[in-house]
């Protein structure tokens, strides 16, 4: 596809289609390596909307590309039948800001974020025993951190958990355990209380509050938490944040809105010094981790646009576009 060739639209269905996300997570893993410094990258920008929702843009360039995306985050919209996330992405030449492609943004981040935790969990867990993982969550992002697990490491069980109190919730849990026996893993709906017997335990949930406690992890266990980029909210508590070491996409992003780290500070449990490492740092081996671990591993995702234009441009280039 050349640049006069005009812009390419990629509906949800192609846009998921395009890549698996071990694909994605090379293609963040190449930025990082290339050079890119999510220290360096510019803030989400978020407006609130009237009605409760919140309409976020997140640009970002790199390489030969840049590109924006335009989310929407409508927590009412799964009462109305909607997806709770929408948006687009905008793919653009680097060089003269040309319009490339359009992709589905909610498609899109259903990939990149499980993507960005395979890539996390490819450093930080060991490839070895079969892992018993606790997945709590039922919605786009759950599904597409059990592919993006399955597409790293072997497991041996997969325990869903629903939320408290939410017979809706309970029913898709049970939904995702099939979907998880469906693929050849033994699986089963459970409790929260069962991260005492978890190697790994991955949290994609719209919760405000710690969904367990966090003094039940086990030593060398590791916990990754997406479900939320809000300062006031958390899927982890203090305890586990305390007990942990903390790895994130970069500092300044998570101490800026992760309020799984913000509380606790807050609370002055820990101080700014307490995050271990990055991504970036993990990428290029510059940090000791894994087996070895006597304390819990945490990986908090806030999401970021970087990560958005790394994986729309590999969804590109595998559709056969690129720049010439």
């Amino acid at each position: 596809m050349t640049r006069n060739a005009g812009i390419r639209q990629f509906s949800a269905a192609e846009t998921a289609g395009l890549l698996g996300p071990a694909a994605a997570a090379d293609a963040l893993a190449g930025v990082l390596r290339a050079g890119l410094d999510p220290e360096g990258c510019p803030p989400r920008g978020a407006v609130a909307v009237p009605g409760g929702g919140e309409l976020l843009v997140m640009p970002a360039a790199a390489g030969a590309y840049a590109g924006v995306k335009i989310a929407g985050v409508a927590p009412g919209n799964p009462a109305r039948g909607l997806p709770r996330i929408t948006g687009t992405y905008l793919l653009l030449d680097g060089p003269t800001l040309h319009p490339l492609a359009l992709f589905d943004g909610a498609a899109l981040t259903t990939l990149r974020t499980p993507a960005v935790s395979a890539l996390a969990l490819r450093h930080l867990v060991p490839d070895g025993r079969p892992l018993r993982l606790l997945l709590f969550g039922s919605g786009p992002q759950a599904y597409g951190h059990l592919e993006a697990v399955l597409a790293t490491r072997r497991l041996a069980e997969v325990v869903v958990v629903a939320r408290t109190g939410s017979p809706k919730s309970a029913e898709g849990a049970g939904k995702l355990a099939a979907h998880a026996r469906g693929l050849g893993v033994p699986a089963r709906e459970g409790v929260a209380a069962e991260v005492a017997d978890a190697d790994l335990v991955i949290c994609c949930t719209t919760a405000r509050e710690p969904l367990f406690d966090g003094r039940l992890i086990a030593p060398g266990a590791t916990v990754v938490a997406v479900g939320s980029h809000e300062p006031e909210a958390r899927e982890v508590d203090t305890a586990l944040v305390r007990r942990a070491a903390v790895y994130v996409e970069s500092r300044a992003a998570a101490l800026r809105e992760a309020g799984d780290l913000l509380v606790p500070e807050a609370e002055g449990a820990i101080g700014p010094g307490h995050i271990t490492g990055t991504l970036a740092e993990l990428v290029a081996g510059r940090l000791a981790v894994g087996a070895a671990a006597s304390c819990p591993q945490l990986f908090k995702s806030v999401g970021m646009a970087w990560e958005d234009l790394a994986v729309a441009v590999a969804l590109f280039e595998a559709a056969g576009g690129g720049v010439q």
